[in-house]
């Protein structure tokens, strides 16, 4: 790992950081989210970070393990915060947990009684009822409790407390609860119905809300009940006073912003999701398209793919901003619709708060596709380097680097990692389980993958021009003999074999190449951008072969191995384990033991043993 994380270049990173507010993540060598923060100036806050003199022992602990950072611009600190709290709780990064207060988000709990209770909840959702959230903090979620508390008047009393109650307490008398404990205080209909209006209200739904107490208002009027018009006007003030204070207004409680960047023939399409009145999150999207593709149909068609794809699941909400003229607008808009049954709106983001969202989205796309376009500028040139040392007269297209993964034998996992010129090729990465080899032959390991691998060689544009090995001289000499075997297509020849020689106390920055056939070691020094290509696709195999291999060995913890005994269903291995107080105690069980156990027949009891005590 920590030699993934030493390639994190922070002064070409930081060249690159705007100093507009937003928010940051983390990275480890496993691309795994370490830590979400927020920043007014994201240059200045993530500058911090790298100033060695001046952090504290756990920053550092945290500054060792990066391998990537990854930036969302926002309008405002106000909304980093918001989107900073949303992603800590969609990823619950380690580092965030260890830094601060590691307690469960809040929520809003409307219970499912009959007459609901509204109360403030954290922790495992265990209760029937309505979960609203979660909120940023504590204090956050009794704001809101306090204002519903006068707005709407929905019990917010412990049910013991409720379930005694003669007579109203305190709260019904200063008007911060309707009183539904006493019967005759309040019908069920009326509460039933302050009950609804609070959950328009905690959707977000606000101006459908303010419409339904406006038409209540003019019912009351018109039957006369002045009084109760009264209430439903300064419940209506209320909403309208929270509406300002928010920003929130009509339709934009619901809306998803596309907005995209096209340069040197890499498109960048970044999707915003806002849902009531909140930036909820972002994300880039970098869509394969062919030369010279138009702008409008490269967002034409990802829109579709997006939401029409026959394996999504999207949600498409009412409002959908993006960069399309009205006439092709027009087209989407019909599509969406039909599919969905109900009306879609879509906006060119012209005035009001859709402009404002496309602008944000525009900048955030603008500057994703600059970091992308730099990235794949050093990997560009890092291919070029490893092709001067290794002294190739053609460009290197393609890079595989094998490694090999097991504790003491057991649960052998190898893994195929596959660089291209624009770095690594996530898709065509794979995994081989390895079997009917020693435990722990690593040799075996490797010339069992190698030949899986190169078995079949349909499309010669899947050859690699250099193939890795993680190892010296003997793994390197297995998967030459392995290579020597193949048949490679005539219009491609075997690609050139090098090994990664561990460095002197097994450090990166003593690292080697080792060369196949003639052996020669090729000495790099470890700040040249050709020895990180090599040692970040060395670290990334590692890494895949790791995970493929922790994913085996969890499958058999969480295995019985009385589950392949035929027969032996769960009731019958429950009353084995409950018999003899486990695994253990069934092993050394004699079959006279075994059958003496409630449904364990004489054939079952000699088969069990007999899968315990092969000969």
């Amino acid at each position: 790992m920590s030699a993934q994380a030493s390639e994190f270049d922070s002064k070409s990173f930081l060249r690159r950081v705007t100093q507009s507010p937003g928010v940051y993540r983390m990275y480890d060598a496993e691309q795994q989210i370490i830590y979400v923060g927020k920043a007014k100036n994201l240059k200045n806050r993530l500058s911090s970070y790298f100033r060695s003199n001046q952090l504290n022992r756990k920053t550092k602990a945290l500054v060792s393990q990066i391998a990537n950072v990854d930036v969302t611009v926002t309008l405002t600190e106000a909304d980093a915060l918001i989107l900073e709290n949303n992603l800590i709780k969609a990823h619950r990064p380690r580092y965030n947990v260890l830094m601060r207060d590691d307690k469960s988000y809040p929520y809003i709990f409307l219970s499912d009684h009959q007459h609901p209770r509204l109360a403030f909840h954290r922790g495992p959702k265990r209760h029937k009822g309505s979960y609203f959230g979660p909120f940023p903090s504590g204090g956050a979620v009794r704001h809101s409790l306090k204002l519903l508390q006068k707005v709407f008047a929905v019990r917010q009393c412990e049910d013991s407390y409720y379930a005694n109650r003669s007579r109203p307490c305190l709260q019904y008398q200063l008007k911060r609860c309707s009183g539904p404990c006493v019967p005759e205080l309040v019908s069920e209909a009326d509460y039933q119905q302050q009950v609804r209006h609070t959950q328009l209200f905690l959707q977000g739904k606000h101006q459908q809300l303010i419409d339904q107490l406006m038409a209540d208002m003019e019912q009351a009027s018109m039957d006369l009940a002045f009084e109760q018009a009264a209430i439903i006007r300064d419940q209506i003030q209320s909403l309208r006073t929270v509406q300002e204070q928010q920003g929130v207004s009509g339709e934009t409680n619901e809306i998803d912003v596309f907005a995209s960047a096209y340069e040197h023939g890499m498109c960048c399409i970044q999707v915003l999701s806002i849902r009531n009145g909140q930036l909820l999150g972002s994300r880039s999207y970098f869509p394969k398209i062919p030369s010279d593709t138009a702008l409008e149909e490269i967002i034409e068609s990802f829109i579709m793919q997006y939401y029409l794809s026959h394996n999504s699941e999207r949600h498409v909400p009412a409002v959908v901003v993006l960069e399309l003229p009205a006439e092709r607008s027009a087209i989407v808009s019909e599509a969406l619709c039909t599919v969905t049954e109900r009306q879609i709106h879509l906006r060119q983001g012209q005035r009001g708060e859709s402009k404002k969202y496309l602008e944000l989205a525009k900048t955030n796309a603008s500057s994703t596709l600059a970091n992308k376009l730099a990235d794949r500028t050093t990997a560009e040139q890092r291919f070029r380097q490893l092709q001067q040392l290794l002294e190739l007269e053609q460009p290197i297209h393609r890079m595989e680097c094998f490694d090999i993964s097991h504790t003491q034998g057991d649960q052998t996992v190898a893994s195929c990692v596959v660089f291209n010129a624009q770095g690594p090729a996530n898709g065509e990465y794979r995994r081989y389980n390895i079997s009917g080899i020693t435990a722990g032959d690593d040799y075996a390991a490797m010339a069992q993958v190698l030949t899986r691998r190169f078995k079949k060689l349909d499309d010669p544009s899947k050859v690699p021009d250099v193939l890795i090995v993680d190892g010296g001289k003997g793994q390197l000499g297995k998967a030459q003999e392995v290579l020597e075997q193949v048949e490679w297509p005539e219009q491609c020849s075997a690609p050139l074999l090098i090994g990664i020689k561990k460095g002197d106390k097994r450090k990166a920055q003593f690292d080697s190449l080792l060369l196949s056939g003639t052996w020669e070691v090729i000495a790099v020094d470890a700040t040249e951008p050709a020895m990180h290509l090599v040692q970040h696709i060395r670290d990334e195999a590692h890494r895949f072969a790791i995970s493929g291999h922790r994913q085996q060995r969890g499958k058999a913890k969480r295995t019985s191995s009385l589950e392949q005994i035929p027969g032996v269903g769960d009731k019958r291995r429950q009353a084995l384990l409950k018999n003899f107080g486990g695994l253990q105690g069934i092993k050394a069980a004699s079959v006279d033991a075994l059958n003496r156990v409630p449904g364990i027949s004489k054939a079952l009891a000699q088969q069990i043993y007999d899968h315990f005590h092969p000969e």
